[in-house]
């Protein structure tokens, strides 16, 4: 058992029966009140985040995650993937990955957390770089404002780029919101 007073961003620990990552922690001492912790806690099974405050006197299960990096191979109902050092290979559910796996091409690493030799949570790295491998040509005229479209990147993903991206260009893409941030020079 912990003290609350050792919480840490990206702590696991225990709590009603589920197992959460400490994402955000504030010591708070109300006027003349007991000092207090607020927390946000994600859930690493559902990804709900949920605010919860402890009393500093509060004892909490710290649950031991290992973090290993994992190269994804190939997904079928699962994403498998393979420990570069071992060659250990697991696989998870894709839901486990969010809404960045559509992101997710063959050779990628990934953060993945195991507790006793199962994997719990699996991140993705926040930004990519993919090559578009569709894209509508831009129209002469019309770059005078922001003017997005669409195009495939090599997942098979779908993201809004600027008229001037082009088919073969590389681009780095936010895994958490699935923007455009900037064109990859290559080369």
């Amino acid at each position: 058992m912990a003290s609350v007073s050792e919480f840490r961003t990206g702590m696991a620990i225990r709590h009603n029966n589920d197992i959460w990552i400490v994402t955000e922690f504030q010591h708070v001492t109300p006027g003349n009140w007991r000092a207090m912790l607020r927390t946000k806690l994600k859930n690493v099974k559902t990804g709900r985040v949920m605010e919860v405050t402890f009393r500093m006197t509060d004892k909490i299960e710290e649950v031991r995650l290992i973090e290993r990096k994992m190269q994804y191979l190939y997904a079928d109902e699962h994403l498998h993937f393979m420990d570069t050092e071992t060659y250990d290979q697991t696989y998870i559910a894709p839901e486990m990955l969010g809404d960045g796996r559509e992101f997710l091409k063959e050779g990628d690493m990934v953060s993945m957390f195991f507790m006793e030799a199962r994997p719990i949570l699996a991140e993705m790295p926040n930004f990519v770089a993919l090559k578009i491998t569709e894209a509508e040509p831009a129209v002469r005229g019309d770059s005078a404002t922001n003017i997005m479209k669409y195009a495939i990147v090599q997942s098979g993903a779908k993201v809004q780029v600027p008229l001037f991206i082009k088919e073969g260009d590389v681009i780095k893409i936010d895994t958490r919101t699935g923007r455009y941030i900037e064109r990859v020079a290559t080369g």
